[in-house]
């Protein structure tokens, strides 16, 4: 009888202590799981990091290379691309003075529809929406006479709030305009600014779309831009233009992985010590969709509506 119930020690003994053996097995199995995915999740947010921080040289760089007064080593901001390499990154920059843009707040209502025009918008549709502009930077309650919109057009829509009668802050303001459409606006942003106070965009600096809109023949326009120049021939583009820029920072790392970060800047210090420009806009990530303001600098959301009211 004791020799059986030794049997039966010995077998529950074994049972348990296989058991135990499967329970360590399934820890260390998943323990080694949570380290594999750990490393693999540290080794994404650090080839990001690479990534963001080599799009920034970009922007960084691009900075000194636009101020160079020296022609062969200046960038000029008319859009242009520049490659660079920096820390084995592939790193692509456009640099566009924000004068060759059409401002907001100081374009006429002609240039407004002819840029939507120039975007693909039609015709009277264009005219209706530049004077929507128009009533919505005025200080007026005056409809434009090709139609525009006021606080009761607002109202009628079920809109919260009305004309805003007072300048364009951000460019994403234009998105609270009666009757503009995500599409349209996504098509327009590129050539738009605040930043100028002009009423007519500097041409060498403008865009396809904001030359057809002046009504300058861009192909001819650009193509006489690009050309090499002559020994001894002036190069019309002289000087790193008014030192307000848009510039787009493209950089992609060897496994593929792509950062893009795109900024408005004012040549100038921001306060900040060592600090060559201040930031005005400022969007960056693998979509550049977030608006993330470097450290130190002013919260400049693209997003902010401006303070639409209702009056």
């Amino acid at each position: 009888m004791s020799r059986g119930m030794s049997r039966r020690a010995r077998g529950a003994a074994l049972l348990m202590v296989l058991w135990l053996v499967a329970m360590l097995t399934a820890v260390i199995g998943a323990f080694a799981l949570t380290a594999r995915i750990e490393y693999l999740q540290g080794r994404v947010l650090s080839q990001g990091v690479l990534a963001d921080q080599a799009a920034r040289a970009g922007l960084e760089y691009a900075m000194t290379r636009v101020v160079d007064m020296e022609p062969t080593r200046q960038w000029l901001p008319d859009g242009r691309e520049y490659p660079w390499e920096f820390a084995g990154a592939e790193v692509t920059v456009t640099v566009v003075d924000e004068s060759g843009k059409v401002d907001l707040n100081g374009a006429d209502l002609d240039l407004m529809a002819n840029l939507m025009q120039a975007v693909g918008a039609e015709r009277t549709l264009a005219r209706r929406l530049a004077a929507a502009v128009m009533d919505w930077r005025d200080s007026d309650v005056l409809t434009q006479p090709e139609g525009g919109a006021e606080d009761a057009d607002y109202e009628s829509e079920g809109l919260p709030y009305g004309a805003k009668d007072a300048p364009f802050e951000t460019v994403a303001e234009l998105r609270l305009v009666l009757g503009m459409s995500s599409e349209l606006y996504e098509k327009l942003e590129p050539h738009l600014t605040v930043y100028s106070g002009q009423g007519r965009p500097n041409e060498q600096y403008a865009s396809a779309e904001v030359l057809r809109a002046m009504g300058i023949d861009p192909e001819r326009a650009l193509t006489e831009r690009r050309r090499p120049r002559l020994p001894g021939e002036t190069q019309p583009l002289v000087g790193a233009g008014t030192g307000t820029y848009s510039i787009d920072s493209r950089a992609r790392l060897r496994d593929g992985r792509v950062s893009i970060l795109r900024a408005v800047v004012r040549a100038g210090s921001s306060g900040l010590p060592g600090s060559a420009y201040t930031p005005l806009r400022w969007e960056e990530g693998a979509l550049a969709r977030t608006a993330t303001p470097p450290p130190g600098s002013p919260n400049n959301d693209p997003r902010r509506s401006g303070g639409a009211s209702s009056k």
